[in-house]
């Protein structure tokens, strides 16, 4: 009797299936980052100081929440393997999280006049947005990249983030007008109920799309992995460690300033939300022209040499940022165009690096350790960064007597660790050997 070999059948990227798919994915991406537009920068920062009377310290540390917020991908460590339904579980938890940042905008204008309860529902449901969506971040990276071919998966992903940042160009536009037309009205009321309404219909088209994915094939086949074994092959993974330790020194850099630009570009530079949404709009451009041949230079040659070609922009652009002042405005345009130009190897090449030192059956997994790791590191900087504003504030806007704004010394010292970030993945990461799976 002739034994039965089981033959495994290779996914077919060409199937109407598969595509359609794949497309699902690019246009949920992208009105999941139009809710990201509106509840982040100059937006945000309008609904927290004019409609919950917050100080730029406080702001500055929501802002950075989404770093924190991380934190909630290990919790999916231990469910990946027995979630019998990937799809159902993730829309559940996605699309509940999406619809919770209208708090945001929705509390400023309940009628009751506490503003320390309005501050904190809306530090709560900003919480629990981050918790739902973060929650099941990498379980949706993993399912709806399984209809990616793995030799095009920059390429993809630069492509998947041209839609966006097309089409994320008018929502900011659109954005920036009617907040500055309402609030120099004022009637900031009607700005935070136009963006509340925006997201109620974002979010639930983002849902539709999500729905539009095939199930994911892995549910079928899944069996409860012993945690030991997927720490071995995370932790115990010596590769996997220096990853871990780039993903905090990328976050600590993030995260020490970012935060609080916003209330410094509109407060202090003297922008308003349409300047500033112009210039994000520029940036975009910048962002879409680079994509692609930052995609395709990443899968020539590595996430890591991605990613290392980005981080010099960033350094760029942080070192001309703390240049910024009343008198030298000007400074912030040069800095998110160069930060536009980082933007097309960062984040992107950050998130597929783990395909490069991780078993691929323990993407998910690791990236979810990686991304909590870096995130916790993020926040705890952010907190740092709002010691260091409000000291420098405090101080009269100087430092060691010279005329230094503290968005100013944040700005420098993220382009400081941005140096070691480049150095540590020169000389560490990119050393190492490359998974070809």
């Amino acid at each position: 009797m002739q034994a039965q070999q089981t033959v495994e059948v290779k996914p077919n990227f060409n199937s109407p299936a598969y595509k359609r798919s794949r497309w699902a994915y690019i246009w949920e991406c992208t009105f999941e980052y139009f809710v990201a537009i509106l509840v982040a920068g100059s937006f945000l920062t309008t609904a927290l100081k004019e409609g919950l009377g917050m100080n730029d310290s406080l702001i500055g540390i929501i802002s950075s929440f989404i770093s924190l917020s991380f934190l909630f991908q290990i919790f999916s460590v231990f469910l990946i393997r027995r979630v019998t339904n990937t799809k159902r579980f993730c829309i559940l938890f996605h699309s509940i999280g999406q619809l919770l940042f209208t708090s945001i905008f929705l509390v400023p204008v309940l009628p009751f006049e506490n503003p320390a309860l309005k501050q904190a529902i809306v530090i709560i449901c900003i919480l629990l947005s981050y918790f739902g969506n973060y929650f099941v971040t990498t379980l949706i990276y993993r399912w709806a990249n399984s209809f990616v071919d793995p030799t095009k998966r920059g390429s993809f992903s630069a492509g998947k983030q041209m839609v966006s940042l097309i089409t994320g160009m008018v929502v900011s536009l659109i954005g920036g007008v009617v907040f500055d037309k309402f609030v120099e009205e004022g009637t900031p009321n009607r700005a935070f109920i136009f963006a509340a309404i925006c997201i109620f219909i974002f979010s639930v088209v983002d849902t539709v799309c999500l729905l539009l994915i095939d199930k994911d094939s892995k549910d079928a086949k899944k069996e409860v992995v012993p945690m030991k074994l997927v720490l071995s092959n995370t932790l115990g993974n010596k590769n996997f460690r220096s990853i871990v330790v780039l993903q905090i020194l990328y976050q600590v850099a993030h995260y020490m300033s970012l935060g609080f630009f916003a209330t410094y570009n509109l407060y202090t530079l003297g922008y308003t939300n349409t300047q500033i949404q112009i210039v994000v709009a520029v940036g975009h451009l910048v962002w879409f022209a680079l994509s692609k041949p930052m995609g395709r230079f990443s899968d020539k040659h590595s996430f890591a040499k991605g990613f290392e070609f980005a981080t010099v922009f960033l350094i760029a652009a942080y070192l001309a940022y703390s240049f910024a002042t009343p008198s030298t405005a000007y400074c912030y345009i040069i800095y998110y165009m160069l930060n536009s130009c980082a933007s097309a190897g960062s984040g992107v090449n950050l998130n597929n690096i783990a395909y490069s030192y991780v078993d691929p059956k323990f993407f998910a997994e690791a990236s979810a350790i990686k991304n909590a790791i870096g995130g916790i590191c993020g926040f705890l900087a952010s907190l740092l960064g709002a010691r260091i504003l409000a000291a420098v504030q405090a101080n009269g806007n100087t430092v060691f007597g010279i005329p230094f704004y503290g968005q100013q010394l944040l700005a420098l010292i993220t382009a400081i660790l941005y140096v070691v970030t480049l150095l540590y993945t020169h000389f560490v990461v990119g050393k190492q050997k490359v998974n070809k799976a």
